[in-house]
């Protein structure tokens, strides 16, 4: 029975040790996320601000930050009152008005080197049948997209860089990877690790075939 509770103290050892690594190499996303006002509170959008559709009236958010996924996005800051932010637009047949409220971060999450705009709103006067992005090139321009058409800078910030992932609680982390806030609407992948499971999954395999190899040396 020695043998054996050896075996298992060796097991949560190894187990500990493998998750806490896990725990160790978790990651974020740097990128513009994009929200939809409903109620008087900020939900994540569930489509891409290019081919979202608002109506007149509606207001609409987007917030510069790093996330590790949709569930605990940063979301925008300040005054989000469509009559306050549209107060000096005036209604137009054909035309309808589009609320902006456009949160460039703060210093941490800013790409190295670069130094994030205030905070500001916009109202966008768009066609009819316009998307949010329609109202977000029209109030924010510049606007930069990469070749898969990920929303990678408004007003021109950041100027480089697009989704790029970064080590958790470290936003100047070199990015590795790319998988966050598409135009079209895509969500960031972020599940865990692959790494994680499998390493934990080999640790119990192990420490199962020792503990039972130990009970047979004891029946011996």
């Amino acid at each position: 029975m020695t043998v054996v509770r050896r075996a298992g103290a060796v097991l949560l050892a190894a187990f500990l040790c493998v998750v806490s690594a896990g725990q160790a190499q978790a990651t974020g996303y740097r990128y513009w996320s994009f929200w939809e006002r409903t109620g008087g509170h900020w939900t994540y959008a569930t489509q891409g601000p290019s081919t979202a559709r608002p109506a007149d009236g509606d207001v609409q958010g987007f917030r510069f930050a790093v996330s590790e996924d949709s569930a605990g996005a940063a979301r925008p800051r300040g005054t989000a009152d469509f009559d306050a932010i549209c107060a000096k637009t005036p209604a137009r047949e054909g035309r309808k008005r589009i609320a902006l409220v456009l949160d460039f971060g703060t210093a941490a999450d800013a790409p190295s080197g670069e130094t994030p705009p205030g905070r500001r709103t916009a109202c966008a006067a768009v066609s009819g049948d316009g998307t949010t992005a329609d109202a977000l090139a029209a109030a924010a321009g510049p606007l930069r997209y990469d070749a898969n058409a990920l929303l990678c800078a408004i007003d021109g910030y950041p100027r480089k860089g697009c989704g790029e992932q970064v080590a958790a609680g470290k936003p100047e982390g070199k990015p590795t990877g790319n998988a966050a806030g598409k135009s079209a609407g895509s969500e960031p992948s972020h599940g865990p690790s692959v790494g994680l499971p499998v390493g934990v999954g080999v640790v119990v395999l192990l420490g199962a075939a020792a503990v039972w190899r130990a009970r047979r040396r004891g029946r011996a």
